[in-house]
C-alpha cells in the first residue's frame, strides 16, 4: 500500500507527526510508513515538496501545520480542518470530504474542529485591520501561506487531499515584527529574530504572548497525530 505524504513548513511542525526512522533530503519517514517533506515557507517551497512526495509515491497529500486566525470566532489553539482552500481572488479547491470526515470522528470529544474556509495568500497578514480586511473580502476563517499550492498539486494528479491546521495568531492578534523578519527566507531564523528584538524591544511582550499561542497550536496538532492522520486516510 502507498504511503501517505504530509507537508509541513517547519521541521517543529513535522516533528510533532513522531520521530523519523529514515531522513533522505528533507523527507521524514515515519513508523507507519508517512512521509513526511519539510518546505519551508511559502507556496513555492510547498509546491516543490508535494511534488517530491508524489514522486515518491504517495497515495494522498495532507497540508499540515499552523495558520492564522481572520473570523474572529476562532482562538488559538482551534483545530481547521476546511472544506474548502482558496487564494486572495476567490479561486480555490475542496478537501477530500470521506477522508476529512473520518479524520473528525477519530479525534477527542473535546476536539471540535471548524470546516471553515482557509485562504493561502502570498505573505502573512499581520495586523488587525489587514486580518479584518481579508475576513471580508474572501469570507475565509484563517490564513496561511502553504495549503493551496499543495492541494493543486494533489488535484492535478488526482490524489485525495486534507488540510490540517492549529490557529496560532488569533484575528486581535499583531503579529510582531520581529516574527515577520525573522521567516522572511522561508526558515525561522533565531539569530535574525535576536537581533530584531534588540532593535524593538517594546515586541517582547507580542512574541512572548505568541509562543504561548503557539504551544496551544501544537498540543491540538499533537492530538490530531494521536488520533491518527494516515489511519484516517
Amino acid at each position: 500500500m502507498s504511503p501517505l505524504g504530509i507537508v509541513a513548513a517547519l521541521a517543529e511542525e513535522a516533528d510533532i507527526l513522531g520521530p523519523a526512522t529514515a531522513k533522505r533530503s528533507r523527507i521524514r519517514t515515519l513508523s507507519d510508513g508517512t512521509l513526511v517533506a519539510v518546505s519551508g515557507i511559502g507556496a513555492d517551497a510547498a509546491r516543490h515538496a508535494a511534488e517530491s512526495l508524489v514522486a515518491a509515491g504517495v497515495s494522498g497529500l495532507a497540508s499540515w501545520g499552523v495558520a492564522g486566525a481572520l473570523d474572529p470566532e476562532l482562538g488559538a489553539g482551534d483545530l481547521l480542518l476546511p472544506k474548502q482552500v482558496i487564494a486572495p481572488d476567490g479561486a480555490g479547491i475542496l478537501t477530500t470530504p470521506a477522508w476529512r470526515e473520518r479524520l473528525a470522528v477519530n479525534l477527542p470529544p473535546k476536539l471540535v474542529p471548524s470546516g471553515a474556509t482557509l485562504l493561502t495568500n502570498p505573505t502573512a497578514i499581520a495586523t488587525v485591520a489587514d486580518k479584518a480586511r481579508a475576513w471580508r473580502s474572501t469570507g475565509a476563517g484563517a490564513v496561511d501561506m502553504e495549503t493551496l499550492a499543495i492541494g493543486r498539486v494533489a488535484i492535478a494528479r488526482e490524489l485525495p487531499f486534507i488540510a490540517v491546521r492549529a490557529i496560532v495568531d488569533t484575528a486581535t492578534d499583531l503579529l510582531p515584527h520581529a516574527v515577520m523578519a525573522a521567516t522572511r527566507d522561508g526558515q525561522v531564523r533565531i539569530g535574525r529574530l535576536l537581533r530584531e528584538l534588540v532593535g524593538a524591544p517594546t515586541e517582547v511582550g507580542g512574541l512572548l504572548r505568541l509562543a504561548r499561542r503557539y504551544r496551544r497550536a501544537k498540543r491540538t496538532l499533537a492530538a490530531v497525530a494521536r488520533a491518527g492522520l494516515a489511519q484516517s486516510a
